[in-house]
């Protein structure tokens, strides 16, 4: 399916948007996981957009996948967040498949017959994320990997069915192996309700306990060396993650400009009487708004056709995948800002959707890449490392 062809609303239609859309702020409110949301996009075909046809999926682009990713934060952007985890799975076995290597054909698989799978890389203080574990990973006889640790901001936490994650094995005679394996939802995993929260409170991202978690040796899909690495899987993940955050991100700010200019279209002056979209002032903001948001998209799209189409971007591929993760949260964050002065002091009433957004939107500064990791990572591609 090219571009060209490609039809959002058929895979995201306008009236399942809407329902969504009715149900976030509640969501928010209650601070639950929106049940309905997933069933009706399980029922929809969304759990596998980025799965290949001839597994049962939609056989959709991670470019594509990208623009719907936008489409449904701009309805509830907690929603688009917690799917954002599993997608990025089904991408990083799409990613993977793309380049000779099938090791996540389940994945696929499961995604196309409903399976939900989360993301379980996150460890308090770890600011290693790919290249570090303080999970262990204890090797079984069988091959396979019991994992006991604890992993922070598990999106999903209380739907998920496997869950994607690594740990370290100190035991090995090559030296310690980072261990990349899914494990299934046992007595051995522990779900802490503990997702009391600023904003996201729907994707329930909590916190996952791991106490000799199982995987068996057909869910252990990788051992590689800690450390900075090229294993193919390392790009897969990072690639994936940054892009689907990015347009998450993206999504928020649009739809914060839409409700900017509704409020300014809305809103009458009783100094001129004519309506805020007359206001200089105003229109500046909403022009400036506009052209931050409208950079985005497109880089989205040109950097994850890139993956798509197996460009190779060598050493400057992290700097690019950070800098679009950090460019769409910033300029997210920044349009909200202005949305809110736009409408003025109702949006600072909960009932008001802009103040939701404001509150969903901080979440991004919190993701990998953080804004030092993205500026350290573009620093060193163009001035080489530090010197010791």
């Amino acid at each position: 399916m090219t571009t060209a062809t490609f039809d959002p609303a058929q895979y995201l239609p306008d009236d399942l948007l809407e329902r969504i859309r009715e149900r976030a702020a509640q969501v928010d409110a209650d601070n639950v996981f929106p049940q309905q949301d997933l069933d009706e996009l399980r029922d929809a075909g969304y759990l596998g957009i980025l799965v290949p046809t001839d597994r049962g999926g939609a056989g959709l682009s991670l470019a594509q996948a990208a623009v719907l990713q936008q489409r449904l934060a701009g309805a509830a952007p907690a929603t688009a967040l917690s799917i954002n985890m599993h997608l990025v799975w089904t991408g990083v076995a799409k990613v993977l498949r793309d380049r000779g290597i099938d090791d996540l054909a389940f994945v696929q698989t499961g995604a196309a017959a409903g399976e939900v799978f989360a993301f379980g890389i996150s460890e308090a203080g770890n600011d290693l994320v790919l290249f570090g574990s303080d999970t262990d990973a204890v090797p079984q006889p069988d091959g396979g990997y019991a994992f006991t640790g604890t992993k922070i901001f598990t999106s999903l936490g209380p739907v998920w069915t496997q869950l994607g994650l690594h740990g370290l094995d100190t035991s090995s005679p090559d030296g310690p192996q980072m261990v990349y394996a899914f494990v299934p939802r046992t007595d051995a995993v522990v779900t802490r309700d503990d997702w009391d929260t600023v904003g996201m409170r729907g994707s329930q991202s909590r916190t996952t306990e791991l106490h000799g978690a199982v995987a068996s040796a057909d869910r252990v899909v990788r051992r590689v060396a800690p450390g900075p690495n090229p294993d193919p899987i390392v790009f897969g993940i990072f690639s994936v993650f940054e892009i689907l955050l990015a347009s998450v991100y993206t999504g928020i700010a649009r739809r914060a400009l839409e409700l900017a200019v509704a409020t300014a279209e809305k809103r009458r002056s009783k100094k001129s009487g004519k309506t805020y979209a007359q206001d200089p002032d105003i229109r500046w903001r909403i022009g400036a708004m506009s052209l931050a948001y409208d950079a985005l998209p497109p880089q989205i799209a040109t950097i994850a056709a890139d993956v798509d189409d197996l460009v190779d971007h060598g050493g400057q591929w992290f700097t690019k995948l950070s800098g679009v993760k950090h460019r769409a949260v910033v300029m997210a964050k920044d349009v909200v800002d202005q949305a809110i002065l736009v409408a003025g002091g109702s949006s600072y009433f909960n009932r008001n959707e802009l103040s939701r957004l404001y509150r969903d939107v901080l979440a991004g500064l919190f993701h990998p890449s953080d804004p030092e990791s993205a500026h350290a990572t573009a620093a060193s591609a163009w001035l080489g490392p530090i010197e010791e």
